[in-house]
């Protein structure tokens, strides 16, 4: 269902908007070689004011990653790129806006959908789909100030240090992923 993202089209309007901006920028077109799917809140619906629009990728070269974003978008608002170390692994992240949206892009040396975002994304639609109530309650404690993990995991009552390893633990057990 995410492998590409029409079905914002059928969305809110700022899953609408959304879906322009990605298009008018050119991104999946531009960067399909790294396999691009937006992840996170948008594409499941419990996005918030200050959401940002995720788009992972599978990167092996990242200095050659690194010129290409740079060339695409380097002149972009509040253009940053840096590299990273994420639980024992090297990433490339790049954030700017376009048409009113932040663009997180996120390049890992694994396929997009064995990368965490992704893993997350597919646990929380599932449990969207299972649990009438838990939209609502995710975006109410995101609003709060709550990041998406640690508000699912609030909800679920899952205890624990990492929310993030938290939440992928209950979708291995309950058979998500």
């Amino acid at each position: 269902m995410f492998d590409n993202i029409n079905y914002l089209q059928s969305g809110s309007e700022k899953q609408n908007q959304a879906f322009k901006a990605i298009r008018n920028l050119g991104i999946m077109d531009s960067l399909c070689e790294y396999n691009p799917i937006l992840c996170g809140t948008f594409p499941i619906g419990i996005d918030i004011t200050d959401s940002d629009l995720d788009i992972i990728m599978e990167v092996y070269d990242f200095q050659r990653f690194e010129e290409k974003i740079n060339n695409l978008y380097g002149d972009k608002e509040g253009f940053k790129i840096k590299r990273l170390l994420i639980r024992e692994s090297s990433v490339v992240k790049a954030n700017f806006i376009f048409e009113g949206f932040e663009f997180e892009l996120f390049g890992e040396a694994q396929p997009v959908k064995t990368q965490n975002a992704y893993l997350h994304m597919i646990i929380e639609n599932s449990l969207i789909n299972l649990l009438p109530n838990i939209r609502a309650e995710v975006i109410k404690l995101k609003k709060q100030g709550l990041k998406t993990e640690p508000a699912f995991c609030k909800f679920l009552q899952l205890e624990g240090d990492d929310p993030y390893e938290n939440l992928l633990e209950y979708g291995k057990n309950m058979g998500i992923i």
